[in-house]
């Protein structure tokens, strides 16, 4: 029997038909792909690492994180971050709005605006508008909370350059990919976790 994935992998390749050979082929070079839950534990935890990392490499956001993991030295984040001083989270590497951003979520998470049941009952739109009322916390965000914590299939983040921009060059650069991917729904979670597999295989 075809597994879930593939059968979704099959309906991402014929609709990548419509759009031309080179969307297609990135595809299907690709293989099929799966929504993984993030290392975090909490809903507090993804939204603060999701945060600290924001327009940074890979490579810096793991070392910011890092350092701030240390400096909790194994409290509850949610915990930590409503009661660490300020110069304690920019020593870590944290610019000043996203120790005020980690700060202001910590504090929402201890006062039940995070309870993850909750937020689970909630449709991506109703999540994020609740999410984006969080200082820090902006689509891009609340996207990528959606994804990887909620695994919510079809989310397609336009606020992403990376995604955005390999599904531009793949397909039109004229047309808006919000429109593009919408042809995806309800897989446009996939369709972005084939754009980033494809532009880490681009050269340059």
């Amino acid at each position: 029997m075809t597994s879930l994935t593939q059968r979704i992998h099959a309906e991402l390749l014929a609709t990548a038909e419509i759009f031309g050979a080179p969307l297609v082929a990135a595809i299907s070079a690709n293989g099929p792909q799966r929504l993984r839950r993030s290392r975090t534990d909490t809903v507090c935890d993804a939204l603060t690492r999701a945060v600290a990392g924001q327009q940074l490499s890979v490579k810096a956001a793991s070392t910011i994180w890092g350092r701030v993991l240390a400096a909790a030295d194994g409290q509850e984040l949610a915990t930590f971050f409503s009661t660490v001083r300020t110069e304690t989270l920019r020593a870590c590497g944290l610019s000043g709005a996203k120790t005020a951003a980690v700060q202001a979520i910590g504090r929402a998470a201890l006062d039940g605006e995070l309870d993850e049941r909750t937020l689970a009952r909630l449709d991506h739109a109703e999540r994020s508008a609740r999410l984006l009322r969080l200082r820090g916390v902006g689509p891009w965000t609340a996207d990528m909370l959606g994804m990887f914590y909620f695994l919510d299939p079809d989310i397609w983040p336009d606020g992403d350059v990376s995604a955005r921009g390999t599904l531009a060059r793949l397909t039109s650069k004229r047309r808006k990919t919000a429109l593009t991917a919408a042809r995806f729904a309800p897989h446009r979670s996939y369709l972005a976790l084939h754009m980033w597999a494809a532009a880490d295989a681009t050269p340059g």
